[in-house]
């Protein structure tokens, strides 16, 4: 089983050198308080936490997984016990405000945090990076009032949180859910009805959950327009903010699952389960969507930090295993043959996993930077600017580095050859959790979907020039240096391509509807490799001063390089295939797909 060892030198190096954190966090109103040591306490503690107590429950978790009885739903082994040690590190208040307790840290840095737990154990990470979410979207949308009794325990870690959107019937299309809420003269609700797939919805790690539901309010208008979000405790609060009388709210079943065993997927029933309005009648979906953003936006980390993790348990095994002799010659000529890591295709598999890994992590990171400025900067135009960049390239982030770390796990597995395949080495677990993340908070197709059509084609095009504006003065920028020369004309070529066949596609569009989405995860894949073409360009331009004298440095130019070499010519292909038109994918009569 891979034992997790937090990158920390890779992560220092793209909050320092890239992405220039101490400057960041500088600008933020309220969140400016982030030394230098501060930052490195943070870190070395993370990991430690990460290394040392959540790695170990990782196999743990999948062997056991989770157990549902009427009286509830019992996680593995040491899981309950690993909580009570996070919640006493002050880890759940990171980045809470400090109205109700919370130490008021940037969010970016807590996602830094976040990375580390979900490559040891993102099953585990599961619970309390939902739990954080919701209460983030109480800070922004719930009244004084509920925040006052709920907000303190949800910051201190005792109560926990989920979001409630799902149901049996309508999956991703909300517009037509069936939960109800019904207003009480107090002005409470009852609320009742069925939610799946609910994350966390019922365990025993923490004294109470706090359900976020969206239900419609009786003559509500139909469709998204209706919904409402409402406040579910499973236990309400007594009279000195203790937990008192149970709700109607009880966990029906749980999902027997490919993976992610030890995290609980719910059934959730509501039975006139007492709830209160979060925000406005009818203007739910507003609120859920922060915290669904930031979910995918978590879930974007969990193909990161899958493929981080897929990454050192083969690179490992390809140092230590002996397999055949190198074409060029022996290099362990003393003894029986020569450690994987020597032949090529060997190495391709390590260095995509690498090159996937090292620039996820810049472009995550960088993502969340934007959304700490969307929320705490002082300059209105910045804010702005950030909100519109970060709304484009969320889905990007989701879609793509999910997909790219399934397609890391998957070679982290080919490197152990049949050995992959056996449970006890870890490798195929790390596939069976990372499954899902192409699914949950979104399939591929809806967040390429929501890239090309509202994002793109919705705004006539303006919010991919943020970004594309932003790429090409880096370019103009960087054109004289003639290290990164190679890059640099590369990414400015792709850079104009894009806007090019953003255009003809818009074209396509006007004469036919479905080339949307015809084209759009081809688009979405497209757009994914040039973003972090842009990562592993700034990238390179941070390790060029010191590249001689530094091992570490020399490494991510030399993965630059292959990334630019291997990975980055992918974008033809995606750009051949969505502006071959959506005539092959729909010609086809229905009932010819059974021949």
């Amino acid at each position: 089983m891979p034992q997790y060892k937090a990158p920390l030198r890779d992560i220092n190096f793209v909050l320092k050198n890239v992405l220039n954190a101490n400057e960041h966090f500088a600008s933020l109103a309220g969140r400016e308080e982030v030394s230098e040591d501060l930052l490195d306490a943070i870190l070395s503690e993370g990991a430690k936490f990460s290394e040392n107590v959540l790695s170990p429950l990782n196999q743990v978790g999948d062997q056991e997984g989770c157990v549902w009885s009427e009286g509830g739903v019992k996680t593995p082994t040491g899981f309950k016990e690993a909580y009570q040690q996070f919640a006493e590190g002050g880890w759940p208040s990171m980045t809470a405000d400090a109205r109700f307790g919370g130490q008021g840290l940037p969010n970016s840095l807590g996602l830094v945090v976040t990375e580390m737990v979900s490559s040891a154990c993102w099953a585990w990470g599961m619970y309390t990076g939902l739990s954080q979410s919701a209460a983030r979207l109480l800070e922004n949308y719930a009244s004084e009032d509920l925040q006052n009794e709920y907000l303190p325990k949800m910051t201190d870690g005792t109560w926990g949180g989920t979001m409630c959107l799902t149901e049996p019937h309508c999956g991703s299309d909300l517009g037509i859910l069936r939960t109800k809420a019904e207003a009480n003269a107090d002005g409470s609700y009852n609320v009742t009805g069925t939610k799946i797939f609910i994350s966390g919805g019922e365990h025993d790690m923490m004294e109470n959950i706090i359900h976020l539901v969206l239900a419609r309010i009786d003559g509500a208008p139909a469709g998204t327009k209706g919904i409402s979000l409402f406040l579910v405790p499973k236990f309400l609060p007594d009279a000195d903010n203790n937990i008192g009388e149970r709700n109607g709210v009880s966990c029906g079943s749980i999902e027997h699952k490919m993976g992610i065993k030890a995290s609980a997927t719910c059934v959730m029933n509501f039975d006139g389960a007492k709830g209160f309005l979060v925000g406005e009648e009818n203007r739910g979906l507003q609120a859920m969507f922060h915290m669904m953003n930031s979910a995918r936006l978590g879930t974007a980390l969990q193909g990161l930090s899958a493929g981080e993790a897929s990454f050192q348990g083969a690179l490992e095994y390809a140092r230590e295993r002996l397999q055949m002799r190198s074409l060029s010659g022996p290099k362990n000529p003393e003894g029986p043959a020569d450690p994987l890591i020597v032949h090529p295709d060997v190495r391709r598999m390590l260095l995509t996993q690498k090159a996937l890994a090292e620039g996820s992590r810049a472009f995550i990171y960088w993502v969340a930077q934007l959304v700490d400025t969307f929320y705490f900067s002082g300059d209105e135009q910045a804010r702005k600017d950030a909100e519109e960049l970060s709304e484009l390239l969320t889905p990007i982030a989701k879609a793509f580095v999910t997909e790219t770390g399934l397609e890391s796990a998957n070679y982290g597995m080919q490197v152990f050859g049949g050995h992959g395949y056996i449970s006890e080495w870890g490798m195929e677990q790390i596939v069976r959790d990372l499954r899902i993340s192409t699914l949950y908070e979104g399939t591929t197709g809806i967040q390429a979907l929501d890239l090309l059509g509202r994002k793109v084609m919705g705004t006539g095009g303006k919010q991919l020039m943020v970004f594309t504006k932003i790429i090409h003065k880096f370019c103009e920028e960087n054109a004289s240096n003639p290290e990164l020369e190679p890059f640099i004309s590369k990414l400015a070529e792709l850079n104009k391509e894009w806007g090019e066949v953003t255009m003809k596609l818009g074209e396509k569009a006007m004469q036919n509807p479905d080339e949307v989405g015809a084209a759009s995860v081809d688009y979405l894949m497209y757009s994914g490799y040039i973003s972090l073409a842009y990562m592993w360009a700034r990238m390179a331009a941070a390790a060029a001063d010191g590249a001689a004298d530094d091992e570490f440095l020399k490494a991510k130019l030399q993965t630059a390089k292959f990334y630019y070499d291997r990975l980055l010519p992918r974008t033809e292909s995606h750009k051949l295939s969505m502006l071959n038109g959506a005539d092959s994918l729909m010609e086809m009569p229905e009932e010819a797909f059974a021949f």
